[in-house]
């Protein structure tokens, strides 16, 4: 386990697992914020700073396919990438939850888009279109502000209900969206990077009369891929969501009329730490 300055690493890492005391026993040391220097000496573990880290992993062999361990990225930083490089060389199965790298927990929590693209792609079947909204944050903070509520209590409460990045600017700057849509275009084979992504910089406006809600949507077809403020029916499968739900339509040769929908829980911690555990299990299949 590894946080911006310390690394945690157990006595016995091939043969042996962290037990639920321990790693309740850390979790109770981050709520606090203290620092995981305090775990020295619980005799469970070793702990190491500074770049003192990956070469200690490194010297005792610890990556690579043959150990079976996976590297699992969570934080939001672009800080890693590095990392992820000398990971990637030693042959090591890497799990992402952060966007900044490069993909299914980034994607819309713990919900199968990724996993659904991918299967209908490998089908052969031609992806022609895809719209959403894949930010539960901004979804939040759309409904409840509908409801009355102050713009800036609505976000104090995204905040701390986990529902934001570490930095909420970029869920309410669009950029967190903007980097889901780029993931799922890459997907598509689009060469793009953000630079190329369209920005609508409006904000929430009144709605008018006409029964219709605001949304933020993604779209992406074969001439656009944008992210931005849309006003959407109510009676949508987009103007009925609720709260930080996420919904993702994708069209294609089969699913042309009707479209393949995928709607559930988009944010929070627990959606996305399922996601990551649904991908570590996943590499159970790399190890028989």
């Amino acid at each position: 386990m590894v946080d911006k300055n310390q690394t945690i690493i157990i006595a016995k890492v091939l043969t042996a697992e962290l037990d639920d005391s321990f790693l309740l026993e850390v979790c109770c040391v981050k709520s606090n914020g203290s620092s995981l220097q305090t775990l020295a000496n619980s005799g469970v573990c070793q702990v190491f700073s500074g770049p003192e880290v990956i070469q200690k992993v490194i010297d005792n062999g610890l990556l690579g396919k043959s150990t079976g361990l996976a590297f699992v990225d969570c934080s939001a930083s672009a800080e890693t990438i590095g990392v992820l490089n000398q990971v990637v060389d030693f042959g090591c199965c890497v799990v992402l939850a952060n966007k900044k790298p490069l993909t299914v927990p980034m994607v819309g929590a713990g919900l199968p888009v990724i996993a659904s693209l991918n299967h209908i792609i490998s089908s052969g079947d031609p992806v022609y279109r895809i719209i959403g909204s894949l930010s539960g944050t901004l979804g939040y903070v759309m409904s409840e502000v509908e409801d009355g509520k102050p713009f800036s209590q609505v976000v104090n409460a995204a905040k701390s209900l986990g529902y934001t990045e570490p930095d909420p600017r970029d869920d309410l700057g669009g950029m967190d969206v903007a980097r889901k849509v780029l993931i799922l275009a890459r997907l598509l084979g689009r060469r793009l990077n953000l630079d190329n992504m369209k920005k609508i910089e409006d904000r929430i406006k009144q709605v008018s009369a006409n029964g219709n809600v605001l949304r933020y949507v993604c779209l992406i077809d074969d001439a656009r891929c944008e992210v931005g403020i849309q006003e959407v029916p109510k009676d949508s499968a987009l103007g009925r969501l609720r709260g930080s739900d996420n919904v993702v339509e994708i069209y294609s040769r089969c699913y042309e009329k009707q479209p393949l929908v995928i709607q559930g829980a988009g944010a929070g911690n627990d959606t996305t730490a399922a996601g990551v555990l649904a991908d570590i299990l996943d590499i159970q299949d790399l190890f028989p």
